[in-house]
């Protein structure tokens, strides 16, 4: 499980360190940096699939996605005494982003080249560490990359080096991880790739989900909900079907769902109370759609260690938003869960739970930051330098 996320100039994420718990909520007003944590989630994922410097490019590369107010902020700036304004730069342009789990940690720092390219909108991975526990310290130190040198610890403790010629847009996660010279990167990379994120279920006339779809074992929803009676039906063979009952009265009571098969033809079809005969996916409303992805979604046979949701109550009429939320603590017994809300009923459901962990985020002069946050309190986060 994650126990924190670093994050350092990307976009209004100067500089944040937040608490991670197994249920987490983060929510605030609009513009105040939910879209640009959830981004930041994403891109280190994004890392173990090799990823990450085309996703940054297709941003608009370091340039334009890199915190653009000053490095720090004088007493006077915060004061009113004088006008935001640039300082004297003290540390190199980076966008650093990291995260430490009860396991492992692991962070990475992105710069500019050093040299003029063609390649303009791609930066240079500058540093990446991997270290066991939540806590840098040299002595936890696992896998350390700086430039083109990758090293590791051998089991006797001694540094071995994996390599001195990696390139600068290769992360040391996916041409360096092998189960002899470095078996905990490798872990971790594939720790990583079972993160899922949900963002962009389609509901919309020509959605997927709405069309008979071939049969196969689906056990889990796709990130646009193209196989949603796949997925159903997988739950029904293999997974908690009973749950998924459960979840829909709780939603619609009176209802039922059910997934028909036509010569290997799979289509969802949902029973409501007071029709004569079921209602074919095709003529669902959105809402009553989504909701259904959702279930698929969160029920799924087989959870991740980490699921990101944001703002599932899109398209979803607001008596629906406390049965989403039951469905969300439900899924949060199997998976670490990180919701980006910002619907009042929803975020009411979810704090109910003693253990939700509300993130409520604001902004000040531009930079996105914790709301109240207590330095005191703040998890313990060192990057390591360049």
């Amino acid at each position: 499980m994650l126990c924190s996320l670093a994050v350092s100039s990307y976009r209004s994420l100067r500089d944040i360190v937040l608490p991670l718990k197994r249920l987490n909520l983060v929510t605030g007003p609009n513009g105040s940096g939910k879209s640009n944590l959830y981004r930041a989630l994403r891109l280190l994922a994004e890392i173990a699939q090799g990823r990450v410097i085309p996703t940054l490019a297709r941003e608009g590369g370091l340039q334009s996605t890199l915190w653009a107010g000053p490095e720090s902020f004088s007493r006077s700036m915060l004061s009113g005494e004088q006008p935001v304004q640039g300082t004297v730069r003290k540390r190199p342009v980076s966008l650093r982003l990291g995260f430490a789990g009860d396991a492992f940690g692991y962070s990475i720092e992105l710069g500019l080249p050093p040299a003029p390219s063609a390649f303009s909108h791609d930066p240079d991975i500058k540093r990446e560490c991997l270290w066991s526990g939540e806590i840098l310290r040299p002595s936890t130190l696992l896998v350390d990359r700086r430039s083109s040198l990758v090293k590791a610890r051998d089991d006797d403790g001694a540094w071995t080096i994996v390599t001195n010629a990696l390139s600068s847009f290769d992360s040391m996660m996916t041409h360096c991880a092998d189960p002899r010279n470095t078996p905990e990167m490798l872990m971790l990379r594939e720790h990583i790739r079972g993160w899922r994120f949900y963002d962009q279920l389609r509901t919309d006339a020509g959605a997927p989900a709405r069309q008979p779809q071939i049969g196969t074992h689906t056990p889990v929803l796709s990130h646009d909900g193209a196989d949603l009676a796949a997925a159903l039906q997988t739950i029904v063979e293999i997974g908690d079907w009973a749950a998924v009952r459960q979840s829909v009265a709780d939603a619609f009571p009176g209802s039922s769902v059910a997934v028909t098969n036509a010569g290997g033809w799979f289509e969802v079809e949902m029973q409501q109370h007071g029709l004569l005969r079921p209602l074919k996916a095709a003529e669902l409303s959105d809402g009553t759609l989504r909701y259904l992805l959702w279930v698929a979604a969160l029920l799924t046979p087989r959870p991740p260690e980490l699921l990101v949701l944001n703002e599932p109550e899109t398209s979803l009429h607001p008596d629906l938003l406390p049965a989403l939320g039951r469905l969300i603590v439900a899924a949060a017994d199997r998976s670490q869960i990180v919701v980006v809300s910002h619907a009042s009923i929803l975020i009411d459901t979810l704090q109910q739970q003693p253990d939700c962990n509300a993130i409520v985020l604001t902004k000040t002069y531009g930079e996105t930051k914790l709301a109240g946050e207590d330095e005191l309190a703040r998890p313990r986060w060192q990057w390591p330098a360049r």
